[in-house]
């Protein structure tokens, strides 16, 4: 191989590596919300109670949020490939599973699983691009992943939709777990050859079980009430509340003690000393709790409200799936020279698009809704890849690359968290009306008035943020060497943030 194919060959490889990551990243996030169109298809075709198709749903959710963090910590110890590989594995084995399930109890096992298995891989795609990309070159691969997240959310309710379509509503619900797995085995084949080698950075680290075991618990009861808002009438779910501030409380003060003790803790409370990372994270679960609601939301006025098929409403949310691919890829080159004001404006658009929806239910009543709502749902969807991957590299961009995957859980533990809150909070809204005065228009729009002023509570952060950096500029880190990453095909030399 000459010197300049030496040069040239680790960039192809990289690339190559991320469409791994993406891929994965895809169909764990479709996973999110195509199986919300599915559930009419798994009534009828399994005999799913509402409790039941309401743990499919939730319970994924449930699963997803509390592996992200350790499966991230594990990643960042014992070798991110392997744990993403595993991962993947598991997620495509679940999806079958899912997908062959005899009887409902089955299907809600395999579904935990299946979300405890995206839970592995999502944290392993940050920190790999962490490792993998430096500089403009890691704006630009979290622009793609920014592309992806919009996309798959967004385009969930439409290949549920095209796949209930073809096969039928006795079992068109299977697959919508059976779609995931030419993408598994592919990506699982692929990863097996192009993922990198870096060697593992805490073999001789002890893990955190204890830490785990807190913030596990948490995490649950936190997400419990809220994921199952709708199905626990009681107001005693709420009791858990106090319970989860107190467990994550002693949580908190656990990882302070590990700290001191020299021992290495689930997370590095020192992530949160940089100003980047905490704004980033908050801003991040306040906009995702306005951002997957505006699906749920939006889907359910179409079909129960309007009429509209499930197919017909995933292709209402088009325009906002192609716009969020466009403004992520601009996000993505503009990220390093704008920063935060490209999430400041990216927000300022969302907010936007959601209430051009409000006026175009109250201009646009009925099945005509879904052309006169195209516009709005355009400028939210540029908004939003707008929003998703500039954050995400400002949050993660002066994180040590060692503790990525764990940095990389904790912001997306904020993510799954937000959603719930947000589908809680906001359905809570939706609901209250249509019972008292069954109005399924005005219902959606205070609804959606709800999701706006969650996607200001974003907007009010990332301005602050703007402001403060604009007065006093978070200081920079001190560069240290990355070591050989690549398995063959030339060697990859760099620089990577410090601690």
């Amino acid at each position: 191989m000459s010197t300049e194919q030496a040069r040239t060959a680790p960039d192809e490889r990289r690339w190559k590596a991320l469409g791994v990551c993406l891929a994965a990243g895809f169909i764990s996030l479709l996973d999110t919300s195509i199986v919300n169109v599915a559930l009419p298809s798994l009534e009828r075709g399994l005999g799913a109670s509402e409790a039941t198709q309401a743990w499919v749903v939730s319970g994924y959710a449930l699963t997803f949020g509390l592996a992200l963090v350790p499966a991230g910590r594990l990643g960042d110890m014992r070798g991110r490939r392997q744990a993403f590989l595993f991962g993947l594995a598991l997620f495509t084995v679940a999806s079958a599973a899912c997908g062959f399930a005899p009887g409902t109890g089955w299907l809600v096992v395999f579904r935990l699983i299946q979300g405890a298995a995206a839970g592995i891989v999502a944290p392993q795609t940050s920190g790999l691009i962490q490792q993998m990309f430096q500089s403009s070159e890691r704006a630009k691969a979290f622009g793609v992943l920014g592309t992806v997240i919009g996309v798959s959310t967004a385009t969930g309710p439409l290949a549920g939709g095209l796949l209930i379509d073809a096969a039928g509503t006795d079992d068109g619900w299977r697959w919508v777990f059976f779609v995931n797995l030419p993408i598994g085995v592919a990506a699982f084949v692929a990863g097996l050859r192009l993922l990198p080698r870096f060697p593992a950075t805490g073999k001789h680290e002890e893990f955190d079980l204890f830490g785990v075991f807190l913030l596990g618990a948490g995490v649950l009861a936190l997400m419990l009430p809220l994921v199952q808002e709708q199905q626990w009438t009681g107001r005693e779910k709420w009791a858990l509340m106090p319970l989860a501030l107190v467990l994550l409380g002693a949580f908190w003060a656990w990882e302070r003690r590990q700290g001191r003790l020299g021992r290495a803790p689930l997370v590095d409370l020192a992530l949160f000393s940089l100003r980047s990372f905490t704004i980033g994270a908050l801003i991040s679960l306040s906009y995702f709790a306005g951002f997957t609601t505006v699906f749920f939301l939006y889907a359910l006025y179409l079909q129960n409200g309007v009429g509209y098929s499930a197919l017909a409403s995933g292709l209402t949310v088009l325009p906002f799936a192609a716009a969020s691919a466009v403004g992520a890829a601009l996000g993505g080159r503009l990220v390093v020279r704008f920063g935060r004001k490209l999430v400041v404006i990216g927000l300022a658009g969302v907010a936007l698009g959601v209430l051009g929806v409000v006026a175009a239910v109250e201009l646009v009543p009925g099945r005509n809704v879904g052309w006169a709502s195209a516009l709005p749902l355009l400028i939210g969807g540029i908004g939003s890849g707008l929003t998703v991957s500039p954050n995400t590299t400002l949050t993660l961009t002066r994180v040590p690359v060692h503790r990525a995957g764990a940095a990389g859980g904790v912001l997306q533990t904020g993510q799954r968290v937000g959603s719930a809150a947000g589908i809680a909070v906001v359905s809570a809204v939706y609901f209250a009306h249509l019972a008292n005065h069954g109005r399924a228009d005005t219902a959606l729009q205070l609804g959606l008035l709800a999701v706006a002023g969650i996607i200001l509570v974003a907007l009010v952060l990332a301005v602050a943020d703007l402001r403060e950096r604009q007065v006093r500029p978070e200081p920079e880190k001190a560069a240290e060497p990355v070591g050989r990453g690549w398995e063959e095909g030339g060697a990859v030399e760099g620089v990577r943030p410090g601690p």
